[in-house]
């Protein structure tokens, strides 16, 4: 449980997971519910919802997970329909494509990357002080929704 709160809390976000109602499997964790606790037998490959799984000591995460960030107080960037489908297709954010931004504008801080619809897209790494009024590189693409299409190659 401490490798996903320590990984919310890079978004300067915190979630409330029930750490009874989390389940380990080969290094990957799924939040239950009670009556599929009930259910679960040892042995399982898939359960409830995916929240992401550690390799190497390093935890990463569903897009289930990320959705759930995104719905409290985290950082979050809001961009452009043009930038949202760029930023799906593996491109950076630039600043020209960014319409809103909560939570941090500093510099190698993590942000989420949302649509105009509030719709989790992926996050990255801001790459200058957002506050910095000028054109160019905003935020490195880390994860992002198309990044399961563009595997499948």
């Amino acid at each position: 449980m401490k490798i996903i709160s320590g990984f919310v809390a890079q978004f300067n976000a915190s979630i409330a997971l029930d750490e009874s109602l989390i389940a380990n499997k080969n290094n990957r964790y799924f939040l239950l519910n009670q009556n599929l606790k009930r259910l679960l037998r040892k042995e399982l490959y898939y359960a409830g919802t995916y929240l992401g799984k550690t390799k190497d000591g390093k935890f990463f995460p569903s897009f289930s997970l990320l959705a759930m960030i995104s719905r409290g107080n985290a950082n979050k960037v809001i961009v452009d329909r043009k930038t949202a489908w760029l930023f799906i297709c593996g491109r950076d954010v630039f600043q020209q494509g960014m319409t809103k931004v909560l939570g941090s504008r500093k510099k190698s801080s993590y942000t989420l990357v949302l649509n105009e619809y509030d719709e989790c897209l992926g996050f990255g790494k801001i790459t200058r002080n957002l506050d910095e009024k000028r054109t160019g590189l905003a935020i490195k693409n880390i994860s992002d929704i198309g990044d399961f299409l563009r595997r499948e190659q």
